[in-house]
């Protein structure tokens, strides 16, 4: 038995090292001599079965340890391949095939094509999607959710996300359309998890009372520190956001006792020592945080280069060191992209497919139109039918379900193509005009995040 690098990934964080089964998703700690036995028969071709008796292996180890200590290691993780810990195979996938029927669990709700911030990075075209600033009606977001509820078929557990632009700026519809989306899952027997997504510069007063009386879900954007949030996240007069939006996120959080909200920011080739702001997050009292990176075309000034990768890793390996402090100080906080459960995690088609954009995940224009995601809305390319209709090109979707992490030549021998998916779709299709092409820089990033997260449950157990 051989060592297979899409079955494996070995890796070192700090002084640590871990070997991941990856089909299992078992991980093991290895000590500095099984470290370097896994690195020679890694390198070497060798068998596992013939691994100890391999020549050169005990000339190529510098870690301390006498003969009986090599064999021992060795028939260690001969052990482990045997029991099914190490390079475990997955037969299960083999045949593995998805319903060809569209089971619609989750809307973007586009509530407002519009928006009260010029954000320098906004994929959005500063809200409008490169279209006419409009609002969507109540008429259309009703339908929207009847839609909704229709696609869904029997599945009971269905989430809409209003969202923009900026979604507020249009309340008095969104108003409406909670209530109305809170008695129409009674009637049909479903339950509907509201989210809404904000910029939080109207978030105060009689909406967030709103809000918090009917447990909507909050996505806070916020960048960080004042200087890097400023620079990236100005008003329509070009004066900053922070001092305003702020204080809004505190009280917001408070009232919610701290819970049901995510305060997420985004990262750009200005500030790439982003731990910086993701502990300035946590040190104003934020204890559910987000950082993602931009994803920019490479002409934009503040996308990142492959030359930028080695310090963002620097600083994943940061906020992952300050992460595991926190947590052993008694003063936790939750990282979304670390929040990684080894033991149980996503069901099969969710590992294999990831968001289910196009056929379990659509968004919704202000006019009604139907697509794949919030960032394929406004490409007539891309619309798979209306709320009046309902799916209309169901090539469309499709394609999107054929997209799975298992169609993606480059993700077929990847560590981690379960826990990524494949990647974002739009991404793909943005950078590479190609849905099963992922797109690089956005790999790694995932990959060394991915590292980190294998790390902190590894010192946690």
């Amino acid at each position: 038995m051989k060592f297979a690098e899409n079955l494996t990934h070995l890796f070192t964080f700090g002084e640590d090292h871990i070997l991941l089964d990856v089909n299992s998703g078992i991980v093991h700690q290895l000590s500095p001599l099984a470290y370097e036995v896994v690195q020679f028969w890694r390198q070497s071709g060798c068998d596992l079965e013939e691994l100890v008796a391999s020549p050169g292996l005990a000339a190529a180890l510098t870690a301390e340890g006498t003969a009986d200590d090599i064999q021992e290691v060795c028939q260690g993780l001969a052990e482990l391949a045997a029991a099914g810990m190490l390079l475990s195979e997955a037969p299960e996938l083999k045949d593995y095939r998805f319903s060809s029927d569209y089971v619609v669990k989750a809307l973007c709700l586009h509530v407002a094509h519009d928006c009260n911030l010029r954000c320098r990075y906004c994929f959005a075209g500063t809200g409008a999607f490169g279209g006419d600033r409009s609002l969507m009606s109540l008429e259309t977001g009703k339908k929207a959710l009847d839609f909704l509820f229709e696609a869904s078929g029997g599945r009971k557990h269905v989430e809409v996300d209003y969202f923009g632009g900026e979604p507020l700026m249009n309340f008095p519809v969104v108003k409406e359309l909670i209530l109305y989306g809170e008695a129409e899952s009674r009637r049909r027997g479903k339950e509907l998890k509201q989210t809404l997504t904000t910029n939080g510069l109207l978030l105060q007063g009689q909406v967030l009372d709103f809000l918090n009386e009917h447990e909507i879900a909050l996505v806070l954007s916020l960048d960080g520190r004042k200087e890097v949030n400023d620079r990236m996240r100005p008003a329509i007069g070009g004066q900053g956001s922070y001092d305003v939006i702020l204080p809004h996120f505190k009280e917001t959080v408070e009232a919610r006792g701290g819970d049901n909200y995510y305060l997420r920011g985004t990262y750009t080739r200005f500030n790439k020592d982003f731990f910086e702001d993701v502990r300035h997050m946590v040190e104003s009292g934020f204890d559910l945080v987000s950082m993602e990176p931009v994803v920019a075309q490479p002409q934009e000034e503040y996308a990142f280069r492959e030359e930028d990768l080695p310090e963002l890793f620097r600083q994943y390996d940061e906020l992952a060191r300050y992460y595991v402090a926190k947590a052993r100080a008694g003063e936790p906080f939750t990282f979304f992209h670390f929040n990684l459960d080894l033991n149980h995690g996503p069901c099969l088609p969710k590992r294999l497919s990831g968001c289910g954009a196009g056929h379990e995940y659509l968004a919704v224009a202000p006019e009604g139109t139907l697509y794949p995601c919030h960032q394929f809305v406004g490409n007539p390319d891309f619309a798979v039918g209306n709320v009046d209709k309902g799916i209309e090109n169901r090539e469309i979707g499709n394609n999107f379900r054929e997209c799975h992490v298992l169609a993606k030549e480059k993700c077929r021998a990847c560590w981690a193509r379960f826990y990524c998916s494949g990647g974002c779709h739009a991404n793909a299709w943005n950078f590479n005009q190609d849905l099963k092409e992922p797109y690089d820089l956005g790999c790694e990033l995932e990959k060394k995040r991915l590292e980190c997260a294998i790390w902190i449950k590894a010192t946690e157990a």
